[in-house]
């Protein structure tokens, strides 16, 4: 299968034999990271204010766990919105109205102010379009490459999420020096900086799909293949983006550490789960995205089983960096099998499977809450995603020879 880009282009054998930073438009690769990169920071920036705003707001770990959950929910509903409005006016314009939704409402927040729990929730909804930017900025830089570099090209945009990095060790250090909400104004200004140089370097791809009715942009729904893909990264950016979100808590509340020590150590994790996305989608590249899938789940489930016994902040964080590693693996290699089942429906399909991947975040951030504050621990949260995890490796177990027969025939791809 090839993208749009690829179909407009007479010379494609020629090309598509060119290295990949050769085959596509960096240019536009480079703005669809950057403004995944600083979506993704805003995005989870409540995780590590957590601390501070539990405390300042008296909540209980319950409304902390869904207050940095919300984001997660919310990005996960827009991410299918955006997918169809990729496929309809096209993702340079769609990441444009998304980043100034986010500007105008942190800006909102900081100078208004959140001064209650319900205020925390809204703002949740509002960041949501900033995890969103996922349906966006894969397809922007996807629709440029060539199959057998889906993977990395999805990959290099997609390790936009190591923007949670940032959030994880600089939220906590300048709240501390400023207030917590002085951080949501402060976010403005690298976010403004990246959109303008995303107007100017993005370029949609040529041969964009037409616009279609609405119950042809939900077809794939209608294939078991697409429930698969969703479940899939349901776990594997679900558990990164859910434990993202959630470590800075988990830290301060089971360990006592300081909210700029838990960052440091959320940050320690989040770099890697984010670091080895590209890998992921370069390793599914060479050995197939379901070989590289099965010991991702494997490993997912062992360590966060680990986790829910760990007594020590050195064996925790150990296993923390392990769970991300193997869950970032996940994330790239989930998305070198995407264009090649649904190349023609890649703007809406984004869109899907980022829905499952938020959702699944959801549920994580928030099942950790309610764990602690009905058990005193956080350990059954941990031990039921990893319950997830293997199921997930039994799931991937029945379809992959399927798959490998009925789709996995494009010449130098690997399933």
């Amino acid at each position: 299968m090839a993208t749009a880009y690829w179909k407009d282009t007479d010379d494609a054998d020629k090309t598509a034999a060119a290295g990949f930073w050769n085959s596509g438009h960096k240019p536009t690769l480079i703005a669809a990271f950057l403004y995944f990169d600083l979506a993704f920071m805003v995005w989870v920036v409540l995780g590590p204010l957590a601390p501070a705003i539990a405390a300042s707001l008296a909540l209980t770990p319950a409304e902390k766990g869904f207050m940095v959950a919300t984001p997660t929910l919310a990005g996960a509903i827009l991410r299918v919105v955006n997918g169809l409005l990729v496929d309809r006016i096209g993702p340079k314009r769609s990441g444009a109205i998304s980043q100034i939704i986010v500007i105008a409402g942190l800006l909102s927040a900081y100078l208004l102010g959140v001064d209650s729990f319900g205020a925390t929730i809204a703002l949740g909804v509002i960041l949501g379009f900033a995890g969103a930017s996922f349906a966006i900025a894969l397809p922007l830089a996807s629709r440029w490459y060539p199959p057998e570099h889906q993977g990395k090209a999805m990959g290099v945009a997609g390790m936009g999420n190591s923007g949670t990095v940032f959030a994880a060790l600089f939220a906590p250090v300048l709240a501390k020096l400023f207030g917590w909400n002085a951080v949501l104004g402060l976010a403005c200004i690298p976010l403004s900086i990246v959109f303008v140089l995303y107007m100017v370097m993005a370029k949609d791809a040529p041969g964009q799909p037409a616009p279609k009715s609405f119950g042809a942009y939900l077809e794939p729904l209608r294939t078991a293949d697409a429930w698969w893909l969703m479940a899939f990264y349901s776990v594997t950016f679900g558990g990164f983006v859910g434990l993202a979100a959630s470590l800075p808590i988990y830290f301060t509340d089971r360990f006592g550490l300081s909210p700029i020590t838990a960052g440091y150590c959320t940050a320690a994790c989040v770099f890697a789960g984010s670091l080895v996305r590209p890998m992921g989608g370069a390793l599914a590249d060479a050995i197939g995205g379901c070989k590289a899938l099965s010991f991702v789940f494997v490993a997912a489930a062992v360590t966060l089983a680990g986790v829910s016994m760990a007594t020590t902040v050195a064996a925790a964080l150990a296993l923390f960096v392990a769970a991300m590693l193997a869950l970032g693996v996940g994330n790239g290699a989930v998305f070198q099998l995407v264009p090649q089942r649904f190349a023609k429906e890649i703007g809406v399909m984004t869109g899907l499977v980022g829905f499952a991947g938020g959702i699944g975040g959801f549920y994580l951030a928030s099942s950790l809450g309610i764990a602690k504050q009905m058990t005193g621990s956080f350990s059954s949260g941990f031990l039921i995603f990893a319950a997830l995890s293997a199921l997930a490796f039994v799931g991937l177990t029945i379809v992959k020879g399927k798959w490998r027969a009925s789709w996995g025939t494009a010449e130098g791809v690997r399933i």
